[in-house]
C-alpha cells in the first residue's frame, strides 16, 4: 500500500472558548498540530487548513507537509483532501483529527494492518461506564452499553472506495466511518487508546499535557567542528555570511557552527556525523550550503518521531565578531529547526590568544541539541 495521512484542521473549535483555534494552541511548547503531524512522520502528509491559517501552517516548519484548504464542514474538508490526492499513486488514506495530538505509532499500525482485509478500519474503545439519559438535572433513564464504542481516529480506508463514498454522500456525517458505512463498506474496529483524546474543552489540554509529559522521550546530542582559515573575504557562520579578511577551508561552505549543530542532532539520534551522511570524498557536496546538512538532520529526527526542543551553539574565534550577527543567525536557524528563536542560543567567545584559535589559524564550534519525542 501507498499511504497518505490526511490531518483535518480547518475547524474553529468554538467549544474551546476564546483565543486561537485549538489545533494552533500551545501544548508542551509546540502547537497541537505539530504533535499530530509528527505522529505520521514517514508518510505523505496532507494538512487541511482554514484559509486564514496558511501562515501559521508555514510557521510550523515541518518539512514535506502539503497544504489543502478545507471547507465549511469536516466532511467537505476531507473531500477536498481526497480530491487533491486523486490521480496520485496513493492506495490508502488515514484520516485523522488534528486535535488528537497523542495518537501512537502502535495505534496507527493497527489501523494500517486491518486494511489488508477490510475496506476501512478505525480505532475505538468499548464503552464501560453506565449510560444514563437525563433532563433538568435529573436521571431520566438508562441505556444498554453493550456493543457501544467511543470512536477515535485515524480512520483508514482504501483510497478509491472512500473517495467514491464521500462523493456519493449528501454531507453532514459525524465522521468518515459514517460516510463509509453509508456506501456499504465494511469498517473494522481496532483497539483504541485512552491517551488518544480529542481536545474539545479547555480542561482537555491539562489531561493531554500530563500524558505527553508521562511518555516524554528526551535525547541529548553534542557536536564539535573546526575549520582552518584560508584565502577569502568572508566566512559563513550559522548560515550568515560575515565579511572577514579570510575564508574558512572546507569541502562545503565550511560553516563550522552549522556542522557542529548538525552533528549534535545526528549524535542525539546515534546516527554518526555529517561525514557518514555526506562524505567529503563525494564531489556533489563541494561548496554546498551547510543549511542542507542541518535540514537533513532535522528531517531525520522528525522521521524518527523527534522534534527539536532547543539548541545551544558556541563559536570560538578571535575574529570576526559574532555578537552583532546573533539575531540574524537565530532568524536563519528558526525555520530550519522548526522552533522559535528564543529556543536557539548562539554565543561566541575567544580563546584568550591561546592555541590555534588564539593564533587566528581557524575557528571552532561546539553545539548541543535537545530532541523530544512526540
Amino acid at each position: 500500500m501507498t499511504i497518505a495521512a490526511i490531518i483535518v484542521a480547518a475547524g474553529r473549535g468554538t467549544r474551546m472558548g476564546e483565543g486561537l483555534p485549538k489545533q494552533w494552541r500551545d501544548l508542551g511548547g509546540q502547537p497541537v498540530l505539530a504533535h499530530s503531524l509528527r505522529a505520521f512522520a514517514g508518510l505523505r502528509r496532507i494538512l487541511v487548513i482554514h484559509p486564514e491559517d496558511r501562515a501559521r501552517a508555514a510557521a510550523l516548519g515541518i518539512a514535506g507537509v502539503e497544504l489543502v484548504e478545507g471547507g465549511a464542514t469536516r466532511d467537505a474538508s476531507v473531500r477536498a483532501a481526497l480530491a487533491y490526492l486523486e490521480g496520485s499513486d496513493v492506495t490508502a488514506v488515514l484520516i485523522h483529527d488534528g486535535a488528537r495530538p497523542l495518537v501512537s505509532a502502535a495505534c496507527i499500525a493497527r489501523v494500517v494492518a486491518a486494511l489488508d482485509q477490510f475496506s476501512g478500519a478505525a480505532p475505538a474503545l468499548a464503552v464501560t461506564d453506565a449510560l444514563w439519559t437525563g433532563g433538568a438535572g435529573l436521571v431520566t433513564g438508562t441505556r444498554d452499553r453493550s456493543g457501544l464504542y467511543r470512536a477515535q481516529t485515524p480512520q483508514g480506508f482504501r483510497f478509491p472506495e472512500i473517495l467514491a463514498a464521500h462523493r456519493a454522500h449528501p454531507g453532514g456525517a459525524a465522521d468518515d466511518v459514517e460516510v463509509a458505512r453509508a456506501a456499504g463498506l465494511d469498517v473494522a474496529i481496532v483497539e483504541g487508546e485512552e491517551e488518544n483524546i480529542k481536545l474539545t474543552f479547555p480542561g482537555d489540554f491539562a489531561r493531554a499535557l500530563r500524558h505527553l509529559q508521562g511518555r516524554m522521550d528526551i535525547r541529548l546530542g553534542n557536536g564539535y567542528d573546526v575549520h582552518a582559515f584560508t584565502e577569502g573575504d568572508h566566512v559563513w557562520l550559522c548560515g550568515v555570511k560575515i565579511p572577514h579578511t579570510a575564508g574558512l577551508l572546507g569541502h562545503s561552505d565550511a560553516d563550522v557552527a552549522l556542522h557542529a549543530l548538525a552533528d549534535a542532532i545526528y549524535g542525539a539520534l546515534a546516527e554518526g556525523d555529517i561525514g557518514r551522511h555526506f562524505p567529503p570524498s563525494e564531489p556533489e557536496w563541494r561548496g554546498k550550503a551547510s543549511a542542507h546538512f542541518l535540514r537533513h538532520a532535522v528531517d531525520l529526527a522528525a522521521a524518527r518521531g523527534y522534534r527539536i526542543g532547543n539548541v545551544d551553539v558556541t563559536i570560538i574565534a578571535e575574529r570576526p565578531r559574532v555578537g552583532p550577527h546573533v539575531a540574524a543567525m537565530q532568524a536563519v536557524l528558526a525555520p530550519i529547526l522548526g522552533i522559535a528563536a528564543d529556543r536557539i542560543s548562539v554565543k561566541a567567545t575567544t580563546s584568550e590568544k591561546l592555541g590555534f584559535v588564539g593564533r587566528e589559524e581557524g575557528i571552532e564550534a561546539f553545539a548541543s541539541a535537545l530532541l523530544i519525542a512526540g
